[in-house]
């Protein structure tokens, strides 16, 4: 049996036909629609373009559900988190990237979606462009809640509250907005034992890779066919190896 299952479609369709009280990790990186900040951005720039360096070399496919303004962001990632905590056991922990510009609309979904707001966790990136006249955006963030109460015997961890990991580069580099697997096996490690890891934005499936790796169950939505189809490559391949290794 496999220790992972990646649906594809859209997550406010597939979360409410997940069972109730499964989930351990709720583990994501939504897509931030940062930048938009006129309705022209928001309509004509894809998320390519914002994301993507003019001068980059490679030609990673485009993704969906990037354009939304501030309020429809957060509505929207509201009703998402909020089938998550459905999902999610009791003292299940909900992990969840943002920008700078998202992080207090972050912040009031997490809430909003019934889950508790325990702390802000930095993403220090060591690969960023410098700015002139000001300071590099070196620093992304994780925002941290759990469902209710954390029962620290179920896994009585000491986790730092600092990360630092360069993103994926080369042929490496899956997806525009690849979060790096070493950095999602550290985070991961605030999962039960033998938990399940949830990610309703799987994009090209580093979280699902770094919960096989390891050790933890996996479930994934992702709409983007294409990341979607790079998603099971790469879910299958982790899966074939953890075996292999065992």
């Amino acid at each position: 049996m496999p220790h992972w299952t990646l649906h594809e479609g859209d997550a406010l369709a597939i979360l409410p036909t997940l069972p109730d009280d499964h989930v351990d990790l709720v583990l994501t990186d939504p897509p931030y629609n940062s930048g938009g900040r006129t309705q022209s951005d928001r309509t004509k720039v894809t998320a390519r373009d914002k994301y993507v360096s003019g001068d980059a070399a490679h030609q990673l496919a485009d993704f969906a559900g990037d354009n939304r303004d501030q309020r429809g962001y957060t509505a929207w990632l509201a009703l998402i988190l909020a089938e998550c905590l459905r999902a999610s056991r009791p003292g299940a922990s909900l992990l969840v990237f943002t920008d700078w510009r998202q992080l207090p609309a972050t912040s009031d979904a997490l809430q909003a979606g019934g889950w508790l707001w325990r702390g802000i966790i930095p993403w220090h990136k060591p690969i960023s462009r410098p700015r002139v006249g000001g300071f590099k955006a070196e620093c992304e963030y994780l925002l941290w809640g759990s469902n209710g109460p954390v029962d620290a015997t179920r896994n009585p961890v000491y986790l730092p509250g600092l990360y630092s990991a360069s993103q994926p580069r080369g042929k490496s580099r899956k997806h525009i907005t690849q979060k790096p697997v070493d950095l999602l096996s550290d985070l991961i490690k605030v999962c039960p034992p033998g938990g399940v890891v949830l990610d309703p934005f799987a994009g090209s499936g580093s979280t699902g890779v770094a919960a096989i790796e390891s050790g933890y169950s996996f479930v994934g939505v992702e709409m983007t066919a294409h990341y979607a189809a790079t998603a099971r490559d790469r879910l299958a391949e982790a899966e074939a190896l953890r075996f292999s290794a065992s």
